[in-house]
């Protein structure tokens, strides 16, 4: 029988249809469940064993270790996780990512799946159109199962029987007689496969149907599943390329871990193999070794009516040929899922020893640029220490470190003035911008923290202390916010062509000059923050009032120099949003030196 075009149409269709279910099954779950995955990956990462249990728990759960690990990448960008909490959680999502394997094995090949898969799209219709979001996303969960095993059952039907297809055997079979560099070669296009669907859980879908159609030997078929852990990490890496240099390396461990543990299987392949083959003879429904050999014997006629006739037709002989073959196409599936099982446990066992030397190793391979930036808190973590009053005590030195990183955006708004090459003008600009949304996060995330620390019990001192670095998160936030702001002044002023005086210029210079010793002063503050010493803040009202007086007189100067056509009145407006914007900094700072004196004075 000649395999046609459209055959090949309807071969690409129904893995179209295993994909999308696959899709809109992890989806859904991640978006009924995705606050609480989230807290997850963030809080149960203390360890190696928990960041491995993490991983598998949570690919398990939604059945996609590229979701998991594209999911870890975000949280590595967002600094959520460092880099070697996210190593562990990959390597429990390699052994997680088995669980599919299994599921397909024991109920897309012992069950007939077609049964169920209807019923299940019929459950999931009326959630699908429901206003509820949570009911919408849990209708497209059960719709993608659905579809997933519906996918299945289609794929299954629509690769060609061995028998009937003469020419494809012989295609294969010019590539299955080279012994190990068969393996090679059939690892390969197990790593290509994963690459262009971008589902290792696809791959392994196609690999356990050719293995059960006798296309391939149980040898070949997990020559595949080594590909398909190879291909499975392109996915992370895509992910990864815009993001930071930490969450690059992340999903470039993902790459490393898998590689080598491809490696020292091919060193024992045939061994593990021969072991995973005789603990499926001996204690499953057959030998996995023979269903190509079986497959082969039979002609077309006799394939045919034995996977497809009714039971009550057929002889003695060919029920007994059925149950051979069937139960040598459940013992294959279930040997390659074992084998894909095994080498993960074995794989991750081994390295998780290692754990440090990958981090060093993709650190070493993707060294930190200068203007790489990252999110990561120094002082505090997603735990609590043991008591909240040294849990205020971290966070006091965060602040520290906070303040620190919106002064470092301050002097790259003095750069940006003086900047005349575009290039590096933008790349100064895509910097604070970056540096801005770290601000956001570190807000957030310190802001959090404290408000799981006031849930403890705390005395009146530390309670004002607590409400102190409150309000200070949010006006160091705000200084970020301003830097930004400025910042983007300028570039308008760019983009409109403004030009400023050499008065113009100085008077900004003076400002900003002043602004900077106000926030010289916030820095020698909350350096004795946690000191308990009075704060005297004498000097930086000094500062502001400078500020104000300093502002005020550019502002009357500056309505007399437009009048006098000295510079154009589009010149003077961001001028002027720039001397505005300064103020608002000072005032900012004054507040966090003010949130300081009170806490100790309290």
């Amino acid at each position: 029988m000649e395999y046609t075009f459209f055959d090949l149409l309807e071969l690409i269709g129904s893995l179209g249809l295993f994909l999308y279910g696959m899709k809109l099954m992890s989806e859904g779950l991640q978006r009924v469940a995705g606050d609480s995955l989230r807290s997850i990956l963030a809080a149960m990462t203390k360890n190696r064993i928990m960041g491995v249990m993490t991983g598998i728990f949570v690919t398990a759960l939604i059945q996609s270790s590229s979701a998991t690990t594209v999911m870890v990448v975000s949280f590595v960008n967002a600094g959520l996780l460092t880099l070697f909490q996210s190593i562990t959680v990959i390597m429990g999502a390699n052994i997680g990512t088995t669980i599919t394997a299994w599921i397909l094995s024991l109920f897309g090949f012992k069950v007939s799946i077609a049964v169920f898969s209807l019923p299940l799209i019929a459950i999931a219709f009326p959630f699908v159109f429901s206003s509820n979001n949570k009911r919408k996303s849990l209708g497209e969960f059960i719709l993608g199962f659905g579809l997933l095993f519906m996918g299945l059952d289609m794929l299954k039907g629509a690769v060609p029987d061995l028998q009937s297809n003469p020419e494809i055997l012989s295609f294969l079979t010019q590539y299955t007689n080279y012994g190990f560099g068969s393996v090679l070669i059939f690892l390969a296009i197990g790593m290509l496969l994963t690459i262009v669907v971008q589902s290792s859980s696809a791959t392994m879908a196609i690999t356990l149907i050719m293995c059960s159609k006798g296309w391939l030997s149980f040898e070949l078929g997990a020559a595949m599943v080594l590909g398909e852990n190879i291909g499975t990490t392109i996915t992370a890496n895509i992910a990864a390329f815009p993001a930071n240099v930490s969450a690059k390396r992340a999903a470039l461990a993902h790459l490393v871990f898998n590689i080598f543990g491809v490696i020292w299987m091919l060193f024992v392949f045939y061994n593990f193999i021969d072991m995973v083959a005789d603990i499926v003879q001996k204690y499953g429904p057959g030998d996995p070794t023979q269903l190509q050999a079986i497959a082969k014997a039979m002609d077309p006629e006799t394939m045919s009516l034995i996977t497809s006739a009714d039971n009550s037709i057929l002889t003695a002989d060919q029920l007994a040929l059925k149950s051979q073959f069937e139960g040598t196409q459940l013992a294959t599936s279930y040997a390659l899922s074992m084998f894909h099982t095994i080498f993960n446990i074995i794989n991750t066992t081994f390295m998780l020893f290692f754990v440090g030397l990958i981090a060093k190793t993709v650190s070493w391979i993707l060294p930190k640029k200068q203007t790489d930036e990252e999110f990561h808190l120094t002082h505090i973590s997603t735990g609590l220490l043991s008591t909240s009053e040294l849990s205020i005590l971290q966070a006091t030195k965060e602040i520290h470190v906070y303040a620190e990183r919106t002064f470092r955006m301050f002097h790259m708004v003095k750069e940006l003035l003086v900047e005349k090459d575009a290039h590096a003008f933008q790349a100064t600009y895509d910097r604070i911008a970056k540096y801005e949304n770290i601000s956001d996060r570190m807000e957030v995330e310190i802001a959090t923290y404290l408000t799981s620390v006031a849930e403890g019990r705390l005395s009146d001192e530390s309670k004002t202390r607590l409400q102190a670095i409150m309000r200070m998160i949010s006006e160091i936030e705000s200084i970020g916010d301003s830097c930004f702001n400025m910042a983007r002044i300028v570039k308008r002023k760019n983009e409109d062509k403004s030009e400023y005086t050499p008065e113009m210029l100085a008077n900004i210079d003076k400002m900003l000059d002043i602004v900077e010793k106000a926030y010289n002063e916030m820095m020698q503050i909350l350096a004795n923050f946690d000191k308990k010493t009075f704060i005297d803040i004498g000097y930086a009202k000094e500062i502001e009032i400078e500020i104000n007086d300093l502002r005020n007189e550019l502002k009357l100067q500056n309505i007399i120099d437009v009048n006098e056509q000295k510079y154009t009145y589009q010149s003077s407006v961001t001028y002027m949003d720039l001397i505005s914007e300064c103020e608002k900094l000072g005032d900012y700072v004054v507040n966090v030196e003010e949130a300081v004196r009170d806490s100790v004075t309290a």
